[in-house]
């Protein structure tokens, strides 16, 4: 990690504690100790905040033993002005509840912060350039999320901060997204076997959002980028024989091929990231000019994620 420097404090409000959340959160909690005054509060629906569900109220409980506040709000029901009142107490508010809300959330977010006067928001833009894969793109959700940055672009009262990560590591290797099918031994290219990926996992996305937020001199209005690995479809196949010993065919799936399979299944979500991700525009930067390369911070690598979650015989990450 970066060297140990006092940070001025701040109020931060997270909202979400999903998978992302809660890594950017105990993280959060961590470097949050380096800027004494500081507070971090996390905003959940009032159901969640008192659940009785054994794994999520461990999760509840674990985030309060870090000092971690509760704050109970609902980002689907609640209205843009009810958001913007909670929101105006924090200087900063970090958006991690992803898209599972709606492609309309994002939008309705980032018009509550900048109503609320909150001084920084980080948006839910964890993922893959958008300006450059640009508007029409076949996963038309994106087009909500370029909404967004043009709307934070056109004003200076409320600076904004992007953080752009890539895919997270472990969903290419994800069944349901078929670009590895462990099943036949055979990596499915997305474009070519030479189209490029950009992957981080949530713990580091989590651990390099917490020095990001908190970095001097601050980020402000400017996209930050993020890579745990950036590896070619072909990488993909060559570390999967080195980390399970046995050889995997390299089959390839063509934009054309892929956009064909689209028009058959037009609402179909994977199919329309597949067909995003074979384009190659915006979905991968060289690791070298990252925010984690350039202050020599340690991140996962896609063998080394391999390595603890698919070698025979490793625990799970």
């Amino acid at each position: 990690m970066t060297e140990v420097t006092q940070f001025s404090p701040q109020s931060i409000l997270v909202l979400g504690a999903g998978e992302l959340g809660l890594a950017v959160l105990r993280n959060l909690a961590s470097v949050a100790a380096r800027a004494p005054g500081s507070t971090i509060s996390v905003l959940l629906r009032d159901s969640t905040i008192n659940t009785q569900v054994p794994e999520k109220k461990a999760e509840i409980d674990g985030l309060r033993g870090l000092g971690i506040q509760m704050v109970a709000a609902d980002l689907v029901n609640d209205s843009i002005d009810q958001l913007a009142e909670v929101f105006a107490r924090f200087d900063t508010v970090i958006g991690c509840a992803g898209m599972v809300a709606g492609r309309e959330t994002p939008m309705k977010l980032a018009t509550a912060a900048l109503k609320s006067g909150v001084k920084r928001y980080f948006p839910w833009q964890f993922g893959v350039d958008f300006e450059v894969i640009g508007r029409g793109s076949p996963q038309d959700l994106f087009d909500a999320q370029l909404d967004v940055r043009e709307l934070l672009r056109a004003q200076d009262k409320t600076e904004w901060v992007i953080i752009s990560t890539g895919m997270f590591t472990s969903f290419l290797f994800e069944p349901v997204f078929e670009v590895v099918d462990f099943e036949n031994d055979t990596v499915n290219a997305l474009g070519s076997l030479e189209t490029s990926v950009t992957l981080t996992t949530p713990d580091d996305i989590g651990a390099l959002t917490a020095e990001i937020v908190f970095f001097e001199p601050r980020f402000n209005n400017e996209i930050v980028y993020l890579s745990g690995d950036t590896v070619t479809y072909g990488e993909v196949a060559s570390l999967l024989e080195r980390v399970l010993g046995r050889p995997f065919k390299r089959n390839v799936w063509t934009v054309p091929y892929l956009l064909k399979e689209l028009e058959k299944d037009p609402t179909h979500h994977i199919k329309k990231y597949r067909a995003v991700f074979a384009q190659g525009r915006g979905v991968a930067w060289p690791k070298a000019n990252t925010f984690n390369a350039q202050h020599s911070i340690q991140v996962t690598t896609a063998q080394e994620w391999a390595q603890a979650n698919l070698a025979s015989g490793s625990p799970a990450d």
